[in-house]
């Protein structure tokens, strides 16, 4: 397939709640080689659809070498109390900012198959689960932050050359 264009802050659909996948057809099937295509790129640890315009509930990860998706996934465990991590986000580019993650997290969903998935980790894989699920709930890293690094971090989007 092909690699997608992110879309940035500021766009409508990555502040709204994706919708659940309710049919596996050749437009999901297309949509998430696309999502894999995209998230293959070097830096990229996880793709949202709704990053790539699409309002539907999937993401592609890509972590320690391990490139995979889920299909409607929710975040059913974590563990841990939050940590401050180092985080960025392809749609608030050039940006890093400590957010509060917990450093376990489970997610379950479903592949192209409709069998159940599920993907499990700490460290990257646990931050990056977290993140993606959030995009598909319609936020994104930066409202998880502290008041003040929000602020910092709004005035950086406000002061960049993308926004």
């Amino acid at each position: 397939m092909t690699e997608r264009a992110i879309r940035l802050f500021g766009d409508p659909v990555l502040k709204s709640p994706c919708t659940e996948i309710t049919t596996i057809d050749d437009g999901v099937r297309s949509l998430i080689a696309d999502l894999l295509d995209s998230v293959q790129l070097p830096g990229r640890a996880g793709v949202a659809a709704n990053q790539i315009g699409v309002g539907v509930r999937a993401f592609s990860y890509n972590v320690d070498g391990v490139v995979g998706y889920v299909i409607n996934p929710t975040v059913v465990e974590v563990r841990g109390d939050k940590e401050l991590i180092d985080e960025g986000c392809l749609s608030v580019p050039e940006q890093w900012h400590p957010t509060p993650r917990h450093p376990y997290a489970r997610v379950t969903g479903i592949d192209l198959e409709g069998a159940p998935v599920t993907v499990e980790g700490t460290g990257v894989l646990a931050q990056a689960l977290q993140h993606e699920v959030d995009h598909l709930d319609g936020y994104l890293y930066i409202d998880r932050l502290e008041k003040d690094e929000r602020r910092a971090a709004m005035k950086q989007v406000r002061e960049s050359d993308w926004f």
